[in-house]
């Protein structure tokens, strides 16, 4: 057991690819397989300790699991598992997370969950409780999970780094959200966020993911130690960050312009794969850099000219849906995406939702309306869908009758051309101070008459803690300017926990203030 043991932790300092020459030279040794003809002999009267870590050992060591010797071992485990301490489980269920289910290891699995059940309340090591938790995984239920979290919660004020560190892993691994421990967690990360090893900060942003786990002050910790350090990560790094980033709907601002500069710079960088990473992440998290937009673009542009001989019909056309989301039309692709179109190649049979459908809808709205040589219309044919509305705007319509006097003032559930639909609409005079009577203007166009879009659009819509709009509901503001309205965007959550008079004053404040209407109409138009 000493041997093995010893071999592992030699073995784990490895590079990769050092590994893979090491685990030849090790499982073609003559020693090794003696080692393992030893161990298979003498499993049954191995210590519970000597047991458990040989098993370990040959697991990490990458020893096939179909082996006599493993089977051996995993059965030899399930007969003395009454006699293993604490250790010793923590041990073995650290080595079963790392196992492929089958019969044995399943039933070993299986008997480790009854016997943590007793014993939970015995169980004071924080550490071995994160390791029976990856063991016992999402499968374990909803009960054993309870008693695991207020084991973990009783001993939570010893919490050190590591084990905040591994505890998002642990609760990650059990598909267990845990607020009493996230957060404490979450502190003591904050707190020491210049010693989170890059690769761990990727697995709490995917574990905060996993969790739907949303920390705005964890996440803007994380951000600004990446921000500060940036010139000791590779792009390849901070991509992959910025990508975790993104998944959460997190925008870490200074470093989106940060890496935005690294790219102008080394434009190389962007092969196909990359370049479909920054497009997604920009595109969805609604990020223009500050400094040398323009650059910026052109680079993706230049980049996914270079790509074009390679790149397949469906990232062709999500390269152009998260260009167009950003406002941006290079011609040379759109012509190519153009052609394909034309020969039906871009509508897929393996594509249920309609994804490849819907984004070239979007694609072409955004041909035509972000054209430099679209100009607003005079009048827009509406449609009103129904005079019911949501039961999630119940509260704002309520709210518009009492502010305005009569629901003659506004419309509802609008459809719009291109695909739009707005939820309420209001017009109003020229001079901004009076809202006027939907017939009254449809009766009579006039292009001095204001109108106004409400969209009241969920939290998931917004950046992470932010008003600031993602991408699609960015775009969808950007035309409704563009057909000639002025857009009030409403996080509908906060507004449904407002009180009534409340709610009245706010919607009041958003129509009548002129800074409503003080929207740019700037956007990114083609460069070829």
């Amino acid at each position: 057991t000493n041997s093995l043991t010893m071999v592992w932790r030699l073995f784990k300092t490895l590079s990769e690819e050092q590994q893979r020459y090491e685990k030849q030279l090790i499982f073609e040794h003559p020693v090794f397989a003696k080692l393992c003809q030893q161990l298979l002999r003498d499993a049954r009267r191995m210590t519970r300790g000597d047991l458990v870590f040989s098993l370990h050992a040959l697991v990490n060591l990458g020893v096939p699991q179909n082996t006599l010797l493993l089977q051996t071992l995993v059965r030899v485990c399930q007969e003395k598992l009454n006699q293993l301490d604490n250790r010793c489980l923590s041990v073995l269920a650290t080595t079963l997370a790392r196992m492929d289910k089958d019969k044995n290891v399943s039933a070993l699995q299986a008997g480790l969950q009854l016997l943590v059940e007793q014993r939970i309340s015995s169980i004071k090591d924080i550490f071995i409780l994160q390791n029976l938790m990856k063991c016992l995984g999402k499968d374990a239920p909803v009960f054993l999970k309870k008693k695991l979290e207020m084991a973990v919660v009783r001993e939570i004020d010893g919490l050190t780094f590591p084990n905040a560190l591994r505890m998002f892993l642990a609760l990650a691994a059990m598909n267990y959200c845990s607020f009493p421990i996230l957060n404490p967690c979450s502190k003591k990360i904050q707190e020491n966020v210049h010693c989170v090893p890059f690769r761990q900060l990727i697995l709490i942003l995917e574990a905060c993911h996993t969790l739907l786990y949303r920390n705005v002050k964890l996440f803007s910790a994380l951000a600004d130690y990446v921000n500060s350090t940036a010139y000791l990560w590779d792009k390849r790094q901070i991509i992959l960050f910025l990508s975790a980033c993104e998944s959460l709907g997190f925008q870490p601002t200074e470093l989106l312009d940060i890496f935005a500069e690294k790219v102008t710079e080394d434009p190389d960088f962007l092969n196909l794969k990359n370049l479909l990473i920054v497009l997604r992440v920009y595109s969805r998290l609604n990020h223009v850099p500050r400094v040398q937009k323009h650059l910026f673009f052109e680079t993706l542009h230049s980049s996914l000219n270079k790509c074009l001989p390679q790149i397949s019909n469906t990232e062709l056309l999500k390269a152009l849906y998260a260009l167009g989301i950003l406002g941006y039309l290079p011609h040379r692709a759109l012509d190519e995406l153009l052609q394909k179109d034309s020969k039906d190649e871009l509508i897929l049979p393996d594509d249920p939702k309609e994804q490849n459908t819907v984004m070239l809808r979007c694609v072409k709205t955004c041909m035509e309306l972000d054209s430099p040589s679209f100009t607003k219309p005079t009048f827009v044919l509406t449609e009103n869908l129904s005079s019911l509305v949501p039961l999630n705007l119940r509260k704002a319509q309520e709210a518009l009758i009492e502010l305005l006097g009569d629901a003659s003032m506004f419309q509802q559930n609008v459809q719009l051309p291109y695909g739009y639909h707005i939820d309420f609409e209001i017009r109003m005079d020229s001079d901004r101070k009076k809202v006027l009577p939907i017939a009254a203007t449809d009766d009579h166009p006039d292009s001095a008459v204001q109108r106004l879009a409400f969209l009241f659009a969920p939290m998931s819509a917004f950046c992470l803690g932010t008003t600031h709009p993602q991408g699609m509901l960015a775009m969808k503001k950007r035309h409704l300017n563009k057909l000639g309205y002025h857009v009030i965007l409403i996080q509908n959550k906060k507004f449904q926990e407002m009180k009534n008079e409340d709610a009245v004053q706010f919607l009041r404040r958003k129509i009548y203030s002129e800074n409503v209407f003080s929207f740019p109409e700037a956007t990114l138009q083609d460069n070829d």
